[in-house]
């Protein structure tokens, strides 16, 4: 079963839309190495308060955090570059079983 994986981090949704309209490529290509590591889904979010809040869908925990080691050196400076402040809050969810589920099949 896969997994969704949250980073919450600080910052100006304004300013990362932005930034990531005028860093497009850079975007496309941290994108690219997410697939080829098997991201199924990824989405940012920003939310009043200076939050940003990135959901990923991966196949597994083991697959987003090689993912995010290998990247870092990339990822790292293009969130700083943004205005994302301080390390990403990173939390992996995993599905629970219950009757109520809609969606996602």
């Amino acid at each position: 079963m896969s997994v969704i994986v949250t980073l919450q981090m600080k910052g100006d949704p304004k300013r990362f839309e932005e930034y990531a309209a005028a860093h497009a490529d850079n975007l496309r290509a941290i994108a690219a190495e997410a697939k080829a590591a098997g991201v199924i889904a990824h989405r940012f979010y920003g939310a009043e308060g200076n939050q940003i809040v990135v959901i990923d869908e991966w196949p597994d925990a083991e697959s987003f955090h090689g993912f995010f080691e290998g990247q870092a050196a990339a990822i790292g400076p293009m969130m700083a570059d943004a205005g994302l402040e301080g390390e990403p809050v990173i939390t992996v969810l995993h599905e629970l079983d219950t009757p109520d589920k809609v969606g996602w099949e």
